[in-house]
């Protein structure tokens, strides 16, 4: 007996694969159906490796052929199981989870000598008042400073053993747990390091440390756009980036290529915001009076240009550096100005941070690979 293919195939849009609300010639499961006499074989297509729903479209197939067509037909089935493509999420971030560290702030300016290292230091200290458990990652490889800003110049970071490996015990300061390259070096002996060693040595104060429990993890990264920071982005899930500039229009465009580099497509870290460091100076005896040394709220508007949160600004106080050469942060002031200049930026950073963790989804690494002497940023 010659079978109808025709016929067949009017059969299988009678059942339908597991999962799926079309029939399965329909669907496009069916991809083929070839008759020799009685015997029929059906090359099927399914979107899923389970055992027991390539079992079941088996049996449904061998089964309808059987009561519709010809119950006597010798039935063959080839399955074969295609998994479609994921869609890639544009707001996908990277990076890969440290147990006990719920969010990783990368603190960074597009150039040197606008006060990044201190902003970092004084949010830090005003995150812990608040409450939150923090830590701050130095990772300034070349220009190490917490261990000055924290008063712990001469601390050396002890071994610990946790679950029967050896890790590194952060330094703690005023309720921080600090990890820097300065603890490891002499302080008139200069970091000649290549790329790789610097990451290596960064890789080793992230996951060879006993951190504990962290609600924001702060890294202080080295200034500029360079291979430090590709190496931070691979390593760990940075939950976002907070750019630091005073108002001066060398420093703006330097900020502005920092937040390009962390909105680059493969790269893409939230930006929380940008934070405006001297902002204005204000003379001790003429308390009342602003002068705008490098301009005014250039920051502000870059933020407003590049659609980005404005965190707030710090002024230019003789006090906040007196501070920071005497290891104690001018957050740790009780009912003063700064205190507050200190607090609102603290508050703003918890506020766009639980922002993004409502609106994102949790980070995943980039890769980093090495193509004719030149590094290529991919996403995973």
């Amino acid at each position: 007996m010659k079978l109808d293919r025709k016929e067949i195939l009017k059969a299988l849009e009678t059942i339908t694969v597991a999962g799926e609300g079309k029939n399965m010639v329909e669907s496009g499961a069916v991809q083929n159906v070839l008759t020799f006499g009685d015997e029929v074989i059906v090359d099927l297509v399914l979107t899923t490796p389970a055992l027991h729903i390539k079992k079941r479209a088996e049996v449904d197939i061998m089964k309808v052929i059987h009561e519709k067509v010809y119950e006597k037909a010798k039935v063959k089935v080839n399955i074969k199981v295609e998994t479609p493509a994921k869609e890639e999420n544009p707001n996908q971030i990277k990076g890969k989870e440290i147990p006990g560290i719920s969010n990783i702030i990368a603190v960074s300016s597009g150039k040197g000598g606008v006060g990044k290292s201190t902003i970092t230091a004084n949010l830090a200290v005003a995150l812990a008042k608040m409450g939150f458990k923090v830590g701050v990652l130095d990772a300034d490889i070349y220009g190490p400073s917490m261990p000055i800003m924290f008063d712990v110049e001469q601390a050396k970071p002890v071994s610990v053993e946790v679950d029967g490996k050896s890790k590194m015990q952060p330094v703690q300061s005023y309720g921080v747990e600090i990890l820097s390259i300065g603890f490891f070096t002499k302080p008139d002996q200069a970091v000649i390091w290549r790329g790789p060693m610097a990451a290596k040595a960064l890789n080793q104060m992230i996951f060879d440390a006993n951190w504990g429990e962290i609600d924001f993890m702060l890294i202080d990264l080295p200034p500029g756009t360079g291979d430090i920071h590709l190496s931070i982005m691979q390593s760990l899930p940075i939950t976002g980036a907070v750019v630091v500039s005073t108002p001066q229009a060398v420093a703006l465009a330097d900020a502005k290529k920092g937040v390009a580099m962390f909105n680059n497509e493969s790269i893409n870290v939230p930006v929380l915001g940008i934070i405006e460091n001297m902002a204005y100076f204000t003379p001790e005896e003429l308390p009342n009076n602003k002068y705008y040394i490098f301009g005014q709220e250039g920051a502000k508007n870059l933020a407003q240009d590049l659609q980005v949160p404005f965190l707030g600004e710090v002024p230019l106080v003789q006090s906040i550096r007196e501070a920071g050469d005497y290891g104690r942060p001018a957050a740790l002031q009780t009912a003063t100005p700064l205190e507050k200049s200190f607090e609102e930026l603290a508050r703003n950073v918890v506020e766009e941070t639980v922002k993004r963790n409502e609106s994102l989804p949790p980070s995943e690494a980039i890769k980093i690979t090495t193509m004719a002497g030149c590094s290529a940023v991919k996403g995973k």
